[in-house]
């Protein structure tokens, strides 16, 4: 008997039982493999979408950065770390979420209040309102990159768990029954060989 087989009844009956399971096991893996590869485009997907995202960003960043040199130029440190913070609390968090396979997606945008970016500054100058402008949109930009940066996490655990469970019917099911399945036919092979001489036999001593 192949090692890891396990108990196997030899049996015609056995063998058309275990085909059928191996049928099934076999669709089952076909199915996670489809799952797989969908999976896989759709983080290729993400990643492209990322990578357009991530330049915007360090884009914005420099432009923020660049309108904050900007006014510290005019006005010096001193002056600019007394400005009161940038309030967000009137702007929106818009969100979509749609399923992908058993996986949530997200799409995020920060809607930002209409008022003025420097409506509260104490010294509302073209540079203040420049630099509170650039670092207010990068904000904006950091929530739609943090929306797919999480839904690149959920989709590689989804895929990590799905190539885990394709490769043990792949690697491990699939072979352990298709050696009984080779085990019951060898054995039913010899019984038929059996019979046969049985009969040849019982033919000889009858004649």
């Amino acid at each position: 008997m192949p090692e890891g087989v396990g108990e196997v009844l030899a049996t015609r009956v056995a063998f058309l039982e275990l085909q059928e399971e191996r049928r099934l096991v076999q669709e089952g893996y076909e199915l996670l493999d489809e799952k797989r590869m969908l999976l896989a485009g759709e983080i290729l997907r993400q990643l492209r979408l990322m990578d357009v995202l991530e330049q915007e960003a360090r884009a914005q960043q420099d432009s923020a950065r660049a309108a904050f040199e900007a006014a510290l130029a005019v006005h010096g440190l001193d002056e600019l770390t007394v400005e009161p913070p940038q309030r967000l609390a009137r702007s929106l968090l818009r969100s979509e979420q749609r399923g992908f396979l058993g996986t949530r997606l997200i799409e995020a945008e920060l809607e930002l209040a209409d008022e003025g970016p420097a409506a509260s500054s104490l010294r509302p100058t073209p540079e203040v309102r420049a630099s509170a402008a650039a670092f207010r949109e990068l904000i904006r930009q950091q929530v739609a990159l943090a929306a797919c940066a999480g839904n690149l996490r959920r989709l590689v655990k989804e895929y990590v768990r799905t190539e885990r469970r394709a490769r043990a019917l792949e690697k491990v099911l699939l072979p352990e029954i298709d050696s009984s399945l080779q085990f019951i036919e060898e054995q039913l092979d010899a019984l038929d060989q059996e019979e046969a001489l049985r009969v040849r036999m019982a033919g000889r001593n009858q004649g």
